[in-house]
């Protein structure tokens, strides 16, 4: 078997940056091709439905061996996008169409029609876009803003750490057909808010997350662009250090550097959603669209999504908190249910002055809100505080 020095080399590198995985159904698929080498045939689905999957019989069209060579070619061609080419230019592939293992040169795939690395500076732009929109977006808050942050923003000002702002959002897989690839999609499953979630479904349900596949998207609700209009002045006119990220991409020990503000649904909060709530008078109900009062079990459910396509007149609730964590971040949380709310209560907590039922208790070291909005096809029409008190 002729197996060249460089193949050899970017078979370890692979390995050594865990490219197919420290072990499981992709590692020992990867590990047969390349123990096949480069120049070998094409092996056939049955072959490696035997020899890798342990299928003693196995269909003409096994779906199982197509899942996995499709999910190590989209590894392959990933790490590739990310990281320079090995020695002399050498890059291990998995050609379309192929059950084997091939060593090109970088030069060979520069200008290759439809490959990964010629699509991705699309994706660099849109985020350039977006970040322009958002940018937009502040600078005209910025213009419009004359008063001074009220009372429920002080403890911001005052602290030493920077301030990070966690936006709310929502993981999204494909699932896609190798064989079909006209008929992928994109699903927004709430069982899976990460690119790890996702891999554990996946050896756990392999018949229903076989052609499921990261393709590194998330989304913000619109929504959110109305309520970063009315916080990002006011973080601003603290003068303090400002990071953005999506809660997506929050981590514990960021808790230890930075004071947090979320804003976002109450379903996109992340890790966060188990901070804000711990110590809260109020949960989250048996859906995202359901807060409860531990003491006296009242519920208060948004009709947004049942009534939003229609002109009938509805219910969201929106949450405004502040609270300090365990790792002693000041945290401040605008949020709601649904969409419809969180229009509502961004500018209630930006205001020159909080409502009265509020104001009573923003002195407090950690308080919480609850305030309904009316809605009407997406409208904001008017507010009611529910409840304001402080947190256990």
């Amino acid at each position: 078997m002729d197996v060249t020095p460089s193949f050899e080399a970017e078979i370890a590198r692979l390995r050594d940056a865990k490219v197919p995985g420290a072990s499981g159904r992709v590692r020992e698929l990867f590990d047969y091709l390349a123990e096949r080498g480069p120049e070998a045939e094409s092996a056939t689905q049955d072959e490696l439905a035997r020899e890798v999957f342990g299928q003693e019989t196995s269909d003409a069209d096994d779906a199982t061996v197509r899942v996995y060579v499709h999910r190590l070619r989209k590894k392959l061609e990933d790490f590739y996008a990310a990281n320079e080419a090995g020695e002399n230019g050498a890059r291990v592939v998995l050609p379309s169409g192929t059950y084997a293992l091939r060593l090109e040169r970088i030069e060979a795939v520069k200008t290759k029609p439809g490959s990964y690395r010629a699509n991705r500076p699309s994706t660099l732009i849109a985020a350039g876009v977006a970040l322009a929109v958002l940018a937009l977006v502040a600078l005209f808050a910025w213009t419009q803003r004359a008063s001074a942050p009220n009372a429920l923003w002080e403890p911001l000002a005052q602290s030493d750490r920077p301030v990070l702002l966690v936006l709310g959002d929502y993981y999204i897989y494909g699932e896609i057909d190798p064989v079909r690839p006209e008929q992928s999609r994109l699903i927004r499953d709430f069982r899976v808010d990460s690119e790890q979630d996702l891999a554990a479904l996946q050896e756990a349900e392999p018949d229903r997350y076989g052609y499921a596949e990261d393709v590194g998207l998330t989304y913000l609700p619109f929504s959110t662009a109305y309520g970063l209009q009315q916080v990002v002045p006011v973080l601003a006119e603290s003068g303090k250090s400002v990071e953005v990220i999506a809660a997506s991409e929050l981590e514990p020990d960021m808790l230890n550097r930075f004071d947090v503000v979320y804003v976002g649904l109450l379903s996109g909060m992340g890790l966060l959603e188990e901070q804000t709530f711990a110590r809260s008078n109020l949960r989250l109900g048996e859906s995202y669209d359901e807060i409860v009062d531990r003491e006296t079990g009242q519920i208060w459910t948004s009709d947004e999504a049942r009534s939003l396509a229609s002109p009938a007149f509805y219910r969201d609730y929106a949450y405004l908190a502040r609270f300090t964590a365990s790792t002693g971040a000041n945290v401040v949380v605008v949020a709601s249910q649904r969409e419809t709310g969180l229009r509502g209560i961004a500018p209630l907590a930006v205001g020159a002055s909080l409502p009265d039922g509020i104001a009573e208790v923003e002195g407090a070291d950690a308080f919480e809100a609850l305030v309904q909005v009316t809605g009407q096809q997406g409208a904001d029409l008017d507010d009611r505080l529910i409840l304001a008190r402080e947190r256990r």
